[in-house]
């Protein structure tokens, strides 16, 4: 008599086994997100701990007034950014879209700002990049400045 294998007792190891990776994989990721020792086998930890902010400023003024020029933007990063990051950064153009407080999506020309600072200067470097924050939204009149922070290593 041959015996054919019915759907359900295929289906079963098939689900134990897809059960067994979606409770394995989130934690297989969460290792790669923290810190690797040196001589992991992923890969050996290189550099100093440092964290990586961006920064995304906009350039369309609310009420249609003329947009902020490249050269504003560089006289305004030479002027407030400079000074408190002399070590070095990174300014990319770009084109952005967000929601502003009254629900529109806004299209615009932007600049995207990148600073890498030692972790133990995040105090310090914290303070300046809230200022560099609050004084683009005074000077240019904008709703907002994004800021995103990372921990990461910088081998230099």
């Amino acid at each position: 008599m041959t015996q054919h294998s019915s759907p359900t007792r295929t289906r079963v190891p098939l689900g134990v086994a897809v059960c067994l990776l979606a409770v394995g994989a989130p934690a297989a990721y969460a290792a790669l997100a923290e810190d690797v020792p040196t001589g992991s086998v992923v890969a050996p930890a290189r550099g100093l701990p440092y964290i990586e902010t961006r920064l995304f400023f906009g350039t369309e003024r609310p009420g249609g007034g003329p947009a902020v020029t490249a050269e504003q933007f560089m006289a305004f990063v030479d002027r407030e950014v400079t000074p408190g990051f002399p070590a070095g950064l990174t300014v990319r153009e770009g084109r952005g879209q967000w929601r502003d407080a009254h629900g529109t999506i806004e299209k615009e020309r932007s600049y995207e700002l990148m600073l890498l600072y030692p972790v133990t200067a995040a105090a310090a470097s914290d303070r300046k990049i809230e200022e560099i924050r609050g004084d683009y939204r005074a000077e240019f009149a904008q709703e907002a400045v994004a800021r995103v922070d990372d921990r990461t290593r910088v081998d230099l």
